[in-house]
């Protein structure tokens, strides 16, 4: 595979740490690269010197000649005054962007909700970000270097994302550099994992579990070194095989070898004893939310919602932005009333909520972490049965990646993901016996998202999570529900379910929200310009299209879905699968093409 850019002896350093230390890789074409670490070991530092925004103190960045790069920073560049139009097609003549099937995907995919013509001072920062990644990805580039790009992207954007990487470039052509913390993400579109640490970058063959398994297998060489990463490894591990074996068939290592590394590592919860505990610490009635329906004037957000909260139940909300997900956590901690129904609680229930504010910090801001926990119990008790343990709050510190150095620091002057896992413990420690976790994975990395995972896997009450990040929803909840159309819905088969009843929502306009700017700029006029025979024939044409194109979405649709259940290993079976896919896309985008032609014609 030819070469794209490279990275020779690199060496950066600040004033009182060596991030890089004589680091050198490469990217050829066909290369989709993972990178993760530990916040603050210089992942975004690695991405702006490989994307040539950051120079190296020594070492140097070659590119192939001719090669060209996108960056998708993780700060928000884009000027107030810019409409969404302009800042995504510049001066582009409609014509071009328009009748283009990858722009026209990438503003269904990312823009569909958004107003063409509004100012981006308009604009939330999620919306805005959203904006960057659509001016990013409608142009042509060879790399394509993306810094958290799944931030503010909800489970079916992402899901989005992951298919426009997957089918930008020829499987031998472009190159991926992606900086993020969304596992599932990794694991879906990456050929190839770096891990950043101790100032170097070590490569890993696969996506996020090819790496997890390769990691165990270093850490289990060198014995002692890090023995509480590799246990949490090893752990996590274990629930991708048992849980999700598909995710580790891409590397080529045998499955017995992971096998062998997890024969002695039980199940990651013990479901019976959590939920005997949380039995007796709740008794049998935890909420039951009753015929409950929810109205903002004349907005009704939640509808004849019927649902009956367990004790130890482990349940994962999935909603589009605005679908009433925040209005239905309300319902559950008492911070909203019904407009109609009632909710019921049990006399024992204490819910406790972690919250995207970082509430429970704002009186600690002055104070270090070390005169924070000295006010609290000595002890707590997590788990259940053999598995309990005593831990204190200083051990629950390091069990979240605190180290003891940290312990002096102001709150105020923690980062962000510090600030995120203090909150967390605080909340835990108030011993509440039903916790809802709204975006709890916001600001940490990979690293620490698995020591949150451990530690609630041994929390013995009832869980309710609102995330993007499919990857840690699936891993600490037992079941999903999805809001959609103002009422609450089960999902028996998952996220999976979720993006096929969202895909079937939206299957009868799939083809007009591809360029949702268009019905507001068609030349208005008394009537189309065809006439008799020419306009019944175009009319039919029209009709046709739709059809096929509705036929063809659910071909789509089915093809995917049955490749989960495709053998694995069989990778000819697997290549000639996607190439019929591919096939089906290609025609898919033809008709949408000709489909914008007719409609054109009868405006």
């Amino acid at each position: 595979m030819a070469h794209l850019l490279g990275a020779e002896t690199l060496h950066l350093e600040y004033p009182t740490k060596v991030v890089f230390d004589s680091v050198t890789l490469g990217v050829n074409e066909g290369d989709r690269v993972g990178i993760v670490g530990r916040n603050g070991d210089g992942k975004s530092s690695l991405l702006a010197m490989l994307a040539g925004r950051r120079e190296p103190d020594s070492g140097r960045v070659t590119l192939r000649g001719g090669v060209t790069v996108g960056v998708l920073d993780q700060g928000d560049t884009l000027a107030d005054e810019e409409t969404v139009g302009h800042a995504v097609v510049g001066d582009a003549p409609e014509h071009e962007w328009a009748g283009d099937a990858r722009i026209r995907d990438v503003l269904a995919g990312l823009l569909g909700d958004l107003d063409w013509n509004a100012s981006l001072g308009t604009l939330s920062g999620g919306q805005r970000r959203r904006v960057a990644l659509a001016h990013l990805l409608a142009g042509e580039y060879d790399v394509l270097a993306l810094d958290e790009p799944t931030n503010h992207l909800d489970v079916e954007a992402i899901t989005w994302l992951a298919e426009h990487l997957k089918r930008r470039w020829a499987a031998n052509a472009g190159g991926l550099l992606m900086v993020t913390h969304d596992r599932w993400i990794l694991d879906e579109v990456c050929t190839t994992t770096w891990e950043v640490h101790d100032r170097v970058v070590e490569s890993f063959e696969g996506g996020y579990a090819a790496y997890i398994l390769q990691r165990v297998e270093r850490d289990r060489m060198a014995a002692a070194t890090e023995q509480r990463r590799q246990n949490l490894a090893r752990k996590e591990l274990a629930w991708l095989r048992r849980g999700a074996p598909a995710r580790t068939s891409k590397p080529k290592f045998r499955i017995d070898a992971a096998n062998q590394l997890i024969e002695d590592v039980p199940e990651i919860r013990d479901k019976t004893q959590l939920q005997s505990l949380a039995v007796s610490r709740l008794g049998k009635d935890v909420v039951d939310l009753l015929d409950v329906s929810v109205a903002f004037g004349d907005n009704t957000v939640l509808r004849d919602v019927e649902w009956r909260i367990a004790p130890g139940e482990r349940t994962g909300i999935l909603g589009v932005n605005g679908a009433g997900k925040s209005t239905l956590l309300g319902l559950i901690d008492g911070a909203v009333e019904p407009t109609s129904g009632r909710v019921k609680r049990g006399k024992t229930v204490k819910v406790a909520t972690l919250t995207q504010r970082l509430d429970e910090l704002e009186e600690h801001l002055a104070s270090p972490v070390r005169t924070v926990i000295a006010g609290l119990r000595t002890s707590y008790t997590f788990g259940a049965g053999s598995k309990a343990q005593e831990l204190s709050p200083g051990q629950l510190l390091e069990q979240l990646g605190f180290s003891s150095a940290q312990l002096s620091t102001p709150v105020k002057d923690l980062s962000g993901g510090q600030k995120r896992r203090l909150q967390l413990l605080l909340i835990l420690l108030d011993q509440p016996n039903v916790l809802i976790l709204d975006e709890p994975t916001n600001d940490l990395d990979t690293d620490m998202l698995a020591a949150m995972e451990d530690l609630l896997d041994s929390w013995p009450g009832t869980l309710i999570v609102v995330s993007h990040d499919r990857y840690f929803l699936e891993r600490v909840t037992d079941q999903q529900y999805a809001i959609l159309d103002t009422h609450l819905r089960h999902l028996p088969r998952g996220v999976d379910e979720y993006l096929q009843l969202r895909a079937a929502q939206r299957r009868t306009t799939t083809t007009r929200a591809a360029a949702p700017a268009l019905a507001d700029r068609r030349p208005t006029g008394s009537g189309p310009a065809l006439a008799g025979a020419e306009l019944r024939t175009t009319q039919k044409e029209f009709a046709s299209v739709e059809r096929r194109l509705e036929k063809l979405q659910q071909q789509i649709d089915r093809a995917r879905a049955a490749l989960a259940d495709h053998d694995q290993a069989d990778f000819v079976g697997l290549g000639a699968e996607m190439q019929r896919i591919g096939g089906l896309e290609a025609e898919q985008q033809e008709l949408e093409s000709r489909w914008y032609e007719l409609g054109e014609l009868l405006e």
